[in-house]
């Protein structure tokens, strides 16, 4: 059989069921061209692939259409401008979590060399954001899992951001106060049928109990002790969860509880401040 060019191929990889730009990323990763973009592609669609370039490409096909993300298989993801390294040892940063970023940016605006916490911080993405956005801030980054810390501490290493790493469950280890708390905790419920086609990433990183919800009541029921007043407290949740997670900020004493849509226009992320003239004794700078 003759060899393929890479117009062949990617028409070849879209009959076996793989998405288009699924598809496009991997053969630039094979290809060695992994930031050249789409357009690249295009103007090089005779070019012919090795056998040994096409065997590779056949094989990250396969397990793509075994339902691996992408990320793991070229070994990076962008998020908020940042090229971060990720495996499976983290989640597979998702576009929708910027919204999460964006929402601790606008309400640090006027605070001076902020306080910022990270809980569940994964590949170290959100953490990250936060210190490239805000050189002035001092950025803590808290996971429960070592591996996921060992691969935040390397993209904070190359990307040259120094955010401090903490291993902890949610704020168990955590000493002081912080202007913001963020997090993308676990919110999928145990049972859910969506779970199947997220085998591939780390479990205890998705699911928290019955209703999903278990670890979000952690966050809330801990984080007020480690807020300054008029902090806030930002998370992610399910594609339902914003009036539950609303009605949990409310009774924990939370104000300003509202919520924030993702890039479908879902509510994705909630939350709340910490009333100005509460907890006087937590203020520290």
């Amino acid at each position: 059989m003759s060899p393929l060019n890479l117009q062949q191929t990617l028409l070849q990889a879209h009959h076996r069921g793989m998405e288009r730009i699924d598809a496009q990323m991997l053969l630039l990763h094979v290809l060695g061209q992994p930031d050249a973009g789409r357009a690249w592609l295009l103007t090089h669609d005779s070019d012919v692939l090795t056998p040994a370039q096409q065997t590779q490409f056949e094989a990250l096909c396969a397990q793509r259409l075994d339902g691996v993300p992408v990320a793991y298989l070229t070994g990076c993801k962008e998020f908020f401008g940042l090229p971060l390294q990720v495996d499976a040892r983290v989640l597979d940063p998702r576009p929708d979590t910027e919204t999460l970023v964006e929402w601790a940016l606008d309400v640090l605006e006027k605070t001076v060399s902020p306080r910022i916490l990270d809980l569940g911080t994964g590949s170290g993405a959100i953490a990250l954001a936060l210190q490239s956005q805000r050189p002035d801030a001092t950025v803590t980054a808290v996971d429960f899992s070592q591996d996921a810390l060992e691969v935040a501490r390397a993209n904070a290493q190359r990307l040259q951001l120094p955010v401090q790493l903490v291993q902890s469950s949610w704020l168990e280890q955590i000493e002081g106060v912080f202007d913001v708390i963020v997090s993308n905790p676990p919110y999928i419920r145990e049972d859910d049928e969506h779970m199947a086609a997220l085998r591939h990433e780390p479990r205890q990183a998705l699911t928290s109990g019955e209703d999903g919800l278990d670890d979000i009541r952690s966050i809330i029921a801990q984080a007020p002790a480690h807020l300054n007043a008029g902090g806030w407290l930002l998370l992610e949740h399910g594609w339902d969860q914003a009036p539950a997670v609303q009605n949990l900020l409310h009774s924990a004493g939370f104000v300003q509880v509202h919520s924030r849509q993702d890039l479908a226009g879902i509510n994705r992320c909630t939350g709340g401040q910490i009333p100005q003239c509460a907890a006087e004794g937590n203020t520290v700078k």
